[in-house]
């Protein structure tokens, strides 16, 4: 098997040809960052390798700001067959990117639906419980969660759970929306990869061999990031702006919330990789 070098050297020139025919400048490095007390972040990631296809933010913050970042794997999928693999995959991509990982329970948690606690408000409320517990717990200063309206059963699942939680626990916290399978109509943080941080993105994603063999979306994971830029120069700058001048980008939705109630929407901000992210224009309304 290529070493992790090999694996972030292909990527990396692959994207330099991709960035290439996108009119990309090359990459420039951000200068250090000022010292700021080190944060944590939770990714609530509704299956394993949704971590790498949102972790556009986390990843920098870890990089750039000396943040501390940990995966909840909410769910290990709907195959319990496949859900020790899926850890051990889950566990290589997280050892790529740098981030731990928790497991919620021994096989993650079940019937994780937008609808689950109309039909099963029991088992709802455990879940519920469990996350909010968990959240006390580490009481992080970001929270990654899907979209509500994320057009897959479980993503939607997923935001009604953090929420609930997050209301439950009482937390004071920022709340980073993500998407992936449908976009969301008011994003207001655009957050840009390098060349190198893109590569490791897309690397990490690739251990999740399992499902990579099923359907290889990591080849397709560069043009979603692109077309991030195109959609945020505008969602973010405004109607009839030009695109931010870089290839690849996330888009999230930033909500300030305290005692557990949203307070605040964040100003829409673009954070170029040539500058270090400021946690406090990140966190602060």
């Amino acid at each position: 098997m290529p070493s992790l070098e090999a694996d972030l050297a292909r990527w990396r020139e692959h994207l330099n040809r991709f960035a290439a025919l996108l009119g990309h400048p090359p990459d420039r490095s951000a200068p250090p960052g000022a010292a700021t007390a080190p944060g944590h972040c939770l990714i609530f990631a509704p299956h394993p390798d949704d971590e790498c296809i949102v972790g556009a933010l986390p990843l920098r913050l870890q990089q750039e700001a000396g943040w501390r970042v940990s995966n909840v794997a909410v769910t290990l999928g709907s195959n319990p067959e496949r859900r020790e693999s899926r850890w051990a995959e889950l566990q290589d991509a997280c050892g790529v990117l740098g981030f731990s990982c928790i497991r919620v329970g021994a096989e993650g948690l079940s019937d994780v639906r937008a609808d689950t606690a109309e039909r099963q408000p029991r088992l709802w409320q455990l879940h519920v419980d469990t996350i909010a517990t968990l959240l006390a717990q580490h009481r992080p200063a970001l929270v990654l969660a899907p979209h509500a309206l994320d057009d897959n059963p479980s993503h939607r699942g997923v935001h009604r759970l953090v929420v609930e939680a997050i209301a439950a626990a009482r937390l004071d916290t920022v709340l980073a929306q993500t998407e992936f399978w449908s976009t969301q109509p008011s994003p207001n943080a655009l957050v840009q990869t390098s060349i190198a941080d893109t590569a490791r993105l897309i690397a990490a994603l690739e251990r999740h061999v399992g499902e990579i063999e099923r359907n290889p979306y990591h080849l397709r994971l560069p043009a979603f990031l692109a077309d991030a830029v195109r959609r945020g120069g505008e969602l973010v700058l405004g109607a009839g702006e030009a695109p931010p001048d870089f290839a690849f980008a996330t888009l999230y939705r930033l909500v300030a919330y305290r005692a557990g109630q949203p307070a605040a929407e964040l100003p829409r901000r673009i954070f170029p990789a040539d500058q270090p992210l400021s946690t406090s224009a990140l966190l602060q309304p």
